[in-house]
């Protein structure tokens, strides 16, 4: 090295190693000419190059590599590790959200209900180790720590020759501890009001979250019946109908043949997820036409399409479509002998996603042409404008399944019979709390929810008239706010410049004198069946006469501009002609 002439030009300070690959790159010659082995010793590397591994600096690499301890490859591997985990499972640190409402700020109801329920106007804390949506989640569907206990149970006839099994857990049965399954009618004559809970998409009575709202009801004085879907519940198939997310006869029979059984309580309806949307495309439909007295849906999926559009984007999304696949494909094969009959079963056996299965049964089960016909048919969102009865949605900001892209903000708060409650996290269904993880919030809320409105004057239909809603404007010049695609930005402009949110002060509202009392509910069958015809009709009259003032507008602007092109210039001839004719005389 000192030796070299063209080494001259080269720091004197520099070690031997420091150059090695210079040496190598510029004198090719260097290792031509040497026959012997070359050994260089690198003072901070113990080990021995030769002149084949100078050839190849991988070797060189390789051997730096193994000198490096193992423990270290261990450490950084446990760190890729938990930064994968960090952004796959939307990990959070755990802290308490406040939890955002968004209802009409003219409604009295909705302004009683708030102030009255504490957990609505407080704060949401997750389980500490359930600090992610797929934790809670996954949590729920694995382990769920749901209570023990067993249902009676009635089987109910549909018209169509379908039977529903019907799950009831009464109030006697969780204080004296007497609850067993029992085939044949459940007793009680009594005003003690009853609580409707319709289960999610494959999950029938026994779900670990259907298992905890009963039981928290029936705990606090209520009869809790949960409504099984057709062929659910260890119910075989009678009849050749099937239940699909739009399906709303089999809830109304069955509302209507427990009101007929229990005249003397007060009926409330609790949806969830699939059951969720059923429910509240069952009270658009009717409108105030309906018994119940109040609802609640809890993480609805709003829009079909939005939903199946969001759920095959991400990986982790398309695990949970996966997991709802292979279960309807279970449901499928449990009634092989129906659903081959009746539905493609060739295309249900091949299916890999939601959309699949609904292609190759439920849309052909359900006559509809596609897919997305069905879909959007089935879609509640379209029928919020037109609740007739009190009703609190529950949506977490997080869940997996049910995007809030398909929240429909505005017209919860156009409703004055709708509080729209929303937190940051909670997952689907789980909304697990506390160490334990043996509580769930939205359980809580929705028990805290009804006592508020069975103790308010509104729920008494025989003295206080129902709400009717208020036909919403139209949406469709909010094309920004509709149209958004990304989730930040539909979420941020909803919440700023579309919903109004406002939280409730529970001390406003502290001077109202309201005792718990029972009703009577009752129908005026005459009554309902002509608000039946005329309502529906006088509803879309006042939908045209509020459009009318801007279409009107909107397509005199419209002509004007289309046929500028043509009556322009004719126009302009006419009243150039008309002041020549001025100016002569």
């Amino acid at each position: 090295w000192k030796n070299d002439p063209q080494s001259s030009n080269k720091s004197r300070s520099s070690p031997p190693h420091t150059n090695l690959l210079g040496v190598i790159i510029r004198y090719p010659t260097f290792l031509q000419h040497t026959k012997e082995k070359v050994s260089l010793l690198i003072p901070t590397m113990n080990c021995t190059i030769t002149e084949e591994e100078l050839v190849s600096p991988y070797l060189i690499l390789f051997k730096s590599l193994c000198l490096i301890p193992f423990f270290h490859y261990l450490f950084f591997l446990f760190l890729a590790i938990l930064l994968f985990l960090y952004l796959f499972l939307e990990i959070h640190f755990p802290r308490s959200d406040p939890i955002s409402l968004t209802f009409n700020p003219n409604s009295d109801l909705c302004q009683f209900i708030v102030s009255k329920c504490r957990l609505l106007h407080g704060r949401y804390f997750p389980t500490i180790w359930l600090s992610s949506p797929h934790l809670q989640t996954a949590f729920l569907s694995l382990f769920g720590n749901s209570p023990p206990f067993c249902y009676k149970r009635n089987l109910f006839q549909a018209t169509d020759g379908g039977t529903i099994a019907l799950d009831w857990l009464m109030h006697s049965d969780v204080v004296e501890g007497i609850s067993q399954v029992v085939n044949g009618s459940t007793p009680g004559n009594d005003r003690t009001p009853i609580a409707i809970v319709v289960p999610g998409l494959t999950s029938d009575s026994t779900a670990a979250y259907i298992k905890h709202l009963a039981f928290r009801l029936a705990k606090e004085g209520w009869n809790v019946v949960v409504s099984n879907h057709r062929g659910l519940g260890g119910i075989s198939l009678t009849s050749d109908c099937v239940y699909n997310a739009g399906w709303t006869e089999d809830l109304r029979k069955v509302i209507d043949h427990i009101h007929s059984q229990f005249p003397e309580a007060p009926l409330f309806a609790v949806g969830t997820s699939i059951g969720a949307n059923v429910l509240v495309k069952y009270l658009g439909e009717d409108g105030t036409d309906t018994p119940l007295v109040g609802a609640t849906a809890v993480c609805s999926p709003w829009d079909l399409l939005i939903c199946d559009r969001f759920i095959n984007r991400k990986l982790v999304q398309k695990l949970y479509d996966r997991v709802l696949t292979v279960g309807l494909q279970g449901y499928a094969q449990l009634h092989h002998s129906i659903i081959s009959r009746i539905a493609d079963w060739e295309g249900i056996k091949k299916s890999r996603s939601v959309r699949e299965f609904d292609n190759y049964a439920t849309r052909l089960v359900a006559k509809f042409e596609t897919t997305d016909a069905y879909y959007r048919h089935s879609s509640s969102a379209q029928f919020v404008g037109n609740v007739g009865v009190p009703l609190l949605c529950i949506s977490a900001l997080d869940d997996p399944v049910c995007t809030r892209e398909a929240i429909p903000w505005d017209e919860c708060r156009g409703n004055k019979n709708i509080v729209l409650a929303t937190t940051t996290h909670g997952g689907h269904l789980a909304y697990y709390e506390g160490i334990t993880a043996t509580s769930m919030w939205w359980v809580r809320a929705v028990q805290e929810y009804f006592e508020v409105l069975l103790s308010s004057p509104y729920a008494d239909r025989r003295q206080k008239t129902q709400i009717i809603p208020e036909p919403l404007e139209s949406s469709i010049d909010q094309g920004p706010y509709i149209l958004e695609t990304g989730e930040d930005g539909l979420v941020a402009a909803a919440a700023a410049s579309e919903v109004e949110t406002t939280r409730a002060n529970a001390e406003e509202e502290d001077s109202a004198q309201i005792g718990k009392t029972s009703y009577h509910l009752h129908k005026d069958n005459t009554r309902q069946g002509y608000n039946s015809l005329i309502g529906p009709l006088m509803n879309r009259v006042d939908q045209l006469s509020r459009y009318s003032r801007k279409s009107v507008w909107l397509l005199a602007y419209i002509a004007i501009i289309s046929t500028w092109p043509l009556l322009g210039p004719a126009l302009l001839l006419s009243i150039k002609k008309r002041f020549r004719r001025l100016i002569k005389n």
